[in-house]
């Protein structure tokens, strides 16, 4: 089957997988949290962000590389982290981190993945990044820092936008716990998606295997507060400070959503700025994303990663025309493994590479340093 006939947008991958994937895990995947405002205001303030489209520029084909933190990339796209990635598709850690070195970009791998940093890491051969839930204990911290270079990530994602647990009442209404459990109910939503449960079958019911490693507790918690927050702390300056000590390699700190404190990130040491609303899963009462990042990029020399709300390669260009340099998606590339496994989340990719170049001949923008340059306004 050609994909691109049938399958040209993300859209259409994310259709096909919420019939394949059980309603309980299709509200984990896709849910925002309160009335999902955020997540709408995500997609809202995308769409105004306009170009000029422009003529008679002649034939060529634009240049989609590009270098972040020091090493060169194809596109300028990566994969985010996702939680319970193996819950949305059995084996996604692995699949997706194979993606990511065939296609020589950047694959995130979750504190709270279903699978270890030892079992992930070979696969992700040189781009493989670590998000981290800062834990309290500072020996569990190292341990974990330990075990993550040593499986060959050498980048480490502090994510400082999940201070508490958000309620995500959608995601609780579909019954979903942790670690997951197969109620009657949620049997039957899983017999209805015979590929999903076979995948399952085969790798057994997913858990937090990392944060199982630390603790000892056996009581089901509800999915938004999982064992990572029994181990976990809600980190200060003071913690980020320690954790720059400890980790010896590239530091990038996601969640970011003020000017103020990405100037003073620069100035405490980190080496990149990832700004991200957590796609409207955390907080239901803020701005856009995308409305925070012309301010932060005025704020700080180094790298500006983003995410939340990206749906295609115009809004790839939307979040660089205004300043981000690297954009990442989570929720796309388990669309696409949900849609089609592991050749679903390749799908993705090529859509997105495809858009760009489409966008791209439209407006007349040979290079992402051109894009500020046919950005018509931000309304």
């Amino acid at each position: 089957m050609n994909l691109h006939s049938r399958f040209p947008a993300i859209t259409d991958l994310r259709a096909r997988a919420r019939r394949r994937i059980p309603h309980f895990v299709w509200e984990y995947l896709d849910s925002a949290t309160g009335v999902e405002a955020t997540q709408r205001r995500n997609r809202t303030a995308l769409d105004k962000v306009l170009f000029d489209p422009s003529i008679l520029h002649g034939a060529w084909e634009p240049d989609l590389t590009t270098t972040l933190l020091g090493q060169a990339y194809p596109l300028p796209i990566g994969i985010a982290p996702v939680g319970m990635s193996g819950l949305i598709w059995p084996g996604a850690e692995q699949m997706l981190a194979r993606i990511a070195a065939q296609e020589g970009i950047p694959y995130t791998l979750s504190t709270v993945a279903t699978q270890l940093p030892e079992d992930v890491g070979p696969h992700a051969g040189d781009h493989g990044w670590f998000q981290l839930y800062p834990p309290r204990d500072p020996g569990i911290r190292d341990d974990i820092l330990k075990r993550v270079k040593s499986s060959g990530f050498n980048t480490l994602v502090l994510t400082v936008d999940v201070p508490v647990a958000s309620r995500r009442e959608r995601q609780t209404r579909g019954g979903l716990t942790n670690p997951p459990k197969l109620t009657p109910r949620l049997a039957l939503q899983a017999a209805r998606c015979p590929a999903w449960l076979n995948g399952i079958r085969k790798t057994g019911m997913p858990r937090m295997r990392l944060m199982d490693s630390y603790s000892d507790v056996k009581t089901a918690l509800p999915s938004t507060q999982h064992i990572g927050y029994l181990l976990r702390t809600s980190p200060d300056w003071d913690y980020f400070k320690s954790l720059r000590d400890v980790w010896d390699g590239l530091l990038i700190v996601k969640g970011v959503g003020r000017a103020d404190d990405a100037a003073r990130l620069t100035d405490e040491g980190a080496d990149a700025i990832w700004v991200s609303n957590h796609a409207g899963r955390q907080f239901d009462g803020g701005p856009a994303a995308i409305e925070t990042l012309p301010a932060i990029r005025a704020a700080t020399p180094l790298p500006v990663i983003f995410d939340s709300g990206i749906g295609g390669g115009l809004d790839v260009l939307r979040a660089i025309a205004v300043g981000a340099d690297f954009v990442m998606l989570g929720r796309a590339f388990h669309y696409g493994l949900g849609a089609f496994g592991a050749r679903g989340a390749a799908h993705v990719l090529d859509i997105l590479r495809q858009d760009m170049i489409s966008n791209m001949g439209q407006i007349g923008a040979k290079s992402f340093a051109a894009l500020p340059n046919c950005l018509r306004s931000i309304q």
